[in-house]
C-alpha cells in the first residue's frame, strides 16, 4: 500500500493481535463482502451507511480490511478508497483473485495466469495504490464454491509471486485450497495467510490450522457462522443465551479460542452489526461452553 503520513484514531480490540506480512494486526478484522448490493453485486443499498461502517470499524481499531475487486465488481474497493484513503500506515488490506462477475452477477472462475495479473492491476486502480499489502489467490470452487479442488496451483502462485517480484505485491496468501496445494504454495513464495471456510460445523481445516500456527502463519476463517442444521444451531443458540451474547458472537469468540492464528473477518453493512461483532471479541467462553460447542463437529 502506498505509504502515508496519515493515520485514524484507533481504540484497543480485544482478542489480541496477530502477525500478518510485515504487521502485527488486531486478530479482529472487517471483511467487505456485504457493503455491495444484494449477491454482492451492484451499488449498496445505502451508501453512506456503508462509507460509516468502513469509518467506525477504523475508528474502532479495526486495521486488517478483506475485500475483493469482483466484490460489486468494484463496489467494495471504491467505497473503501473513498471512505478511507489516504489510508493509515497501520492499516492492512487483503484482496484476493481468482474470479470475475458478468453483467448479471454470476461467479466466473477466472485463473489463467494474465487473468490473475490483471486482476491485480484492476485491485491497484480501484484501490487508488500502487503496492497491496496481501493478495490471496482464490483457487477453489467447482461443485461446491467452498471446497478445494485437488491439482497442482503453482500457475497461479506463480502468477501473483511474479508481480510480487515486480514490487506491485507485499505479500501473498492462498484460499479456498487443501493442505498438499499449501504446501507447494509455500515451495514457490512466502505465504502470510491461508483463507479457507471453516466454522464450528466444518472443521475439516483443524490439523491444517495446527501445523499453519506452529509456522507462524494467519489463518482467516470464511462464513464463521454458516452451515449450520437445526440441531447445530439450537446448540450455539442455547450456549449463546446462557452467556449472555449473540449467535454470531459466540461462534467469533469460539473461533478466536480456537487457535491463536485464528483472524476473523465478520462483515455487515450496519454501523449497529459492526459495533456488535466488536464487541463480541471480547466475549471468553467457559470451559464447558467450549466443550459442548466442540461437539457440535
Amino acid at each position: 500500500m502506498t505509504e502515508t503520513t496519515n493515520s485514524l484514531p484507533g481504540g484497543t480490540l480485544p482478542g489480541g493481535t496477530y502477525r500478518l506480512g510485515d504487521r502485527e494486526v488486531p486478530r479482529v478484522g472487517f471483511g467487505a463482502m456485504q457493503l455491495p448490493g444484494k449477491g454482492v453485486f451492484g451499488p449498496p443499498r445505502d451508501h453512506d451507511e456503508a462509507i460509516a461502517v468502513l469509518r467506525t470499524a477504523v475508528e474502532l481499531g479495526i486495521r486488517h480490511i478483506d475485500t475483493a475487486d469482483f466484490y460489486g465488481p468494484h463496489v467494495s474497493n471504491e467505497l473503501i478508497r473513498e471512505a478511507l484513503a489516504p489510508y493509515p500506515d497501520d492499516l492492512v488490506i487483503v484482496t484476493k483473485v481468482g474470479s470475475r462477475r458478468d453483467d448479471r452477477g454470476a461467479w466466473i472462475p477466472r485463473r489463467e495466469p494474465e487473468d490473475l495479473q490483471a486482476q491485480v492491476h484492476d485491485n491497484l486502480r480501484t484501490l487508488g495504490v500502487d503496492v497491496l499489502d496481501v493478495v490471496n489467490v482464490r483457487v477453489g470452487g467447482g461443485d461446491d464454491a467452498h471446497s478445494a479442488v485437488p491439482g497442482s496451483i503453482a500457475p497461479e502462485v506463480e502468477a501473483v509471486a511474479e508481480l510480487q517480484q515486480q514490487g506491485l505485491v507485499r505479500h501473498v496468501g492462498v484460499s479456498t485450497v487443501d493442505a498438499q496445494q499449501v504446501a507447494e504454495a509455500r515451495s514457490i513464495t512466502e505465504i502470510v495467510e491461508v483463507q479457507n471456510f471453516y466454522n464450528l460445523a466444518n472443521r475439516g481445516d483443524d490439523d491444517l490450522i495446527r501445523r499453519l500456527a506452529d509456522d507462524g502463519i494467519a489463518y482467516v476463517p470464511y462464513f464463521p457462522l454458516g452451515g449450520f442444521s437445526p440441531l447445530q444451531s439450537g446448540t450455539l443458540d442455547a450456549v449463546a443465551a446462557r452467556v449472555g451474547a449473540t449467535p454470531m458472537q459466540v461462534a467469533q469468540a469460539w473461533l478466536l479460542q480456537r487457535s491463536p492464528n485464528l483472524l476473523l473477518i465478520p462483515g455487515t453493512s450496519s454501523v449497529a452489526h459492526l459495533r456488535e461483532n466488536v464487541a463480541g471479541a471480547g466475549l471468553v467462553l467457559p470451559a464447558d461452553a467450549v466443550a459442548e460447542l466442540d461437539a457440535i463437529a
